[in-house]
């Protein structure tokens, strides 16, 4: 559902129709942006018109932090309809420029005012549900519930929370802002989040080492759970079976190898299961 202009021409040329021009002043205006490239004329144009672009950026924001921006992009959907109208059509410049204004502001929501991408409809629907929200908060003098809003809008009170929802992605909020009142001293937002704990790789690598060293004899079982356990050097190991450093350095590399051989003939046969057939 796309956003819906609520403020006829009538409406907007009466709130700013004592700084619109006069009816011919416009035309020479024109006619000499248009027939003469006067940039002069094309100032005075949007001199006259920026409070009406400013009018409708404050209508697509509620963040102090997207009040520049937004009154940038709809002067440039005022310079856009300056350069686009053609007063020989006979309709009012207000009229022209409005939609240009407000279908700049949504694309600007669209493509670049969105910290997380949501789908375009439920964009649209958002910008809609707070435009209707602020006009029922003005005509009732309370913060309209879901339920009126939804009743404007003609939709359900379910797409009405889907699309407020959808409005928090207009904002990201950074991991290292500290938490809200009554918060821990010191703590972030980041701090709430949970982590992969370390405790749950450990416990697979052990049940993988008891599993391969099932596979060798009982000495080389001992030297490698000694080796790779108990962390210990192969001049230790030595000392403690009694054999020499060398012997129980050819102990360890014959045992990985034959560990790596039977790892090879597991994953060929588990290959060969579920290959298609």
């Amino acid at each position: 559902m796309a956003p819906r202009n609520r403020f006829t021409t009538n409406h907007t040329l009466r709130d700013h129709g004592d700084t619109a021009p006069r009816a011919s002043e416009e035309r020479r205006l024109f006619a000499r942006y248009r027939r003469d490239g006067d940039l002069g004329a094309r100032d005075a144009l949007v001199e006259r018109y920026l409070p009406l672009a400013r009018h409708f950026a404050r209508r697509y924001t509620n963040s102090a932090s997207y009040a520049d921006d937004l009154e940038q992009v709809a002067a440039i959907g005022l310079l856009n309809a300056i350069d686009r109208f053609d007063p020989d059509r006979g309709v009012a410049f207000s009229s022209f420029a409005v939609p240009t204004i407000v279908g700049e502001v949504k694309r600007y929501f669209r493509d670049k005012g969105w910290a997380v991408r949501v789908p375009r409809d439920l964009q649209e629907r958002a910008l809609v549900v707070e435009q209707v929200a602020d006009e029922l908060e003005r005509e009732l003098g309370r913060v309209a519930t879901v339920q009126q809003i939804a009743h404007r809008m003609a939709v359900s009170a379910e797409q009405v929370l889907e699309a407020r929802i959808a409005s928090w992605a207009h904002h990201g909020v950074s991991l290292d802002r500290p938490e809200g009142d009554g918060g821990d001293e010191g703590r972030t937002l980041g701090d709430q989040l949970g982590s992969t704990d370390p405790g749950f790789g450990r416990a697979e690598v052990s049940m993988t080492f008891d599993r391969l060293l099932a596979m060798v004899d009982e000495r080389q079982r001992t030297i490698l759970a000694l080796r790779f356990r108990e962390d210990l050097t192969q001049r230790e190991i030595a000392e403690r079976v009694g054999l020499s450093q060398m012997h129980v350095s050819r102990i360890i590399r014959q045992a990985i190898a034959q560990l790596h051989a039977s790892l090879l003939a597991e994953r060929r046969a588990a290959g060969q299961r579920f290959a298609p057939r």
